[in-house]
């Protein structure tokens, strides 16, 4: 199975550089510095499966230049991931159809709370409303897409319960800073793992990089790539720090599965 992932968006939910920010990376001219709110693009057997419609959802629509999504893939409510909702809208428009929506019941239940006037309780229209149709998931339960299997891995997220999403050999884990014991079965024999690594120093709810290399190095992914990258970490200053086969993504990063270049 050919599968690739268009990165989207490589920063937390200040995005970066952060307003008013002067530090080094903020002030970066390095564009591998500059960081949207997380999101990625999995395309596979011709299907385009977007996680999460982030914050910064329109404008890396526009700077990618795409024009069709079949599915979202949600991983949690946090409106840094669920905040460019509303501009699914035009793909209503230019696919003639509703859109799919995926994700556990407390994320989906989040996202008509928190866009209502989606679900029936709009006064006016206005510009349109998104139409969506939303679809219950749960990890270790996989689905299919139009013929490609989806795999959600339950992963948390401080409390929070947050799903990833593998696709062949290719998994994306973002917001996590806990991988169960059942979830590392999932994850087994990668080609391609996309992991949370927040910053260097401890938080409470995001891998540091020092733990994320090292659940890295448990999954033993062919390649790492790190996402959610806060502005303390420099993409070429601290990738001089990781292992041989571990890097930081940036947006626009496109990732190919090798897996059948090499077995």
């Amino acid at each position: 199975m050919n599968v690739s992932l268009l990165m989207l968006g490589t920063g937390t939910s200040q995005g970066v550089p952060a307003i008013g920010c002067d530090c080094e990376t903020c002030r970066s001219t390095d564009p591998r510095d500059r960081r949207l709110r997380p999101s990625a693009l999995f395309t596979v057997g011709g299907r385009t499966l977007l996680v999460d419609t982030s914050s910064d959802f329109r404008w890396q629509m526009l700077r990618h230049g795409i024009r069709r999504i079949d599915a979202v893939l949600y991983t949690h409510h946090h409106f840094d991931h669920i905040g460019g909702f509303d501009d699914l809208r035009q793909f209503n428009y230019l696919q003639s159809a509703t859109m799919p929506l995926y994700g556990q019941s407390e994320t989906l239940d989040e996202i008509r709370v928190t866009f209502r006037y989606a679900f029936g309780e709009a006064r006016q229209e206005g510009g349109g409303i998104p139409s969506a149709r939303m679809q219950t998931i749960v990890g270790g339960d996989p689905f299919d897409i139009g013929g490609a299997t989806v795999m959600p891995v339950s992963v948390k997220h401080g409390i929070l319960p947050v799903l990833g999403y593998r696709i062949g050999d290719v998994a994306y884990i973002t917001d996590t800073n806990f991988i169960p014991e059942t979830s590392f079965a999932l994850l087994d024999g990668l080609d391609v793992l996309v992991l949370d690594a927040l910053r260097h120093h401890a938080h409470p709810t995001h891998f540091s990089l020092e733990q994320s290399i090292e659940t890295a190095r448990r999954i033993g992914a062919r390649r790492t790539y790190f996402t959610h990258i806060a502005h303390n970490i420099r993409h070429e200053r601290d990738g001089a720090l990781l292992p041989e086969n571990m890097e930081f993504s940036y947006d626009g990063l496109l990732i190919k599965s090798q897996r059948e270049a090499y077995d």
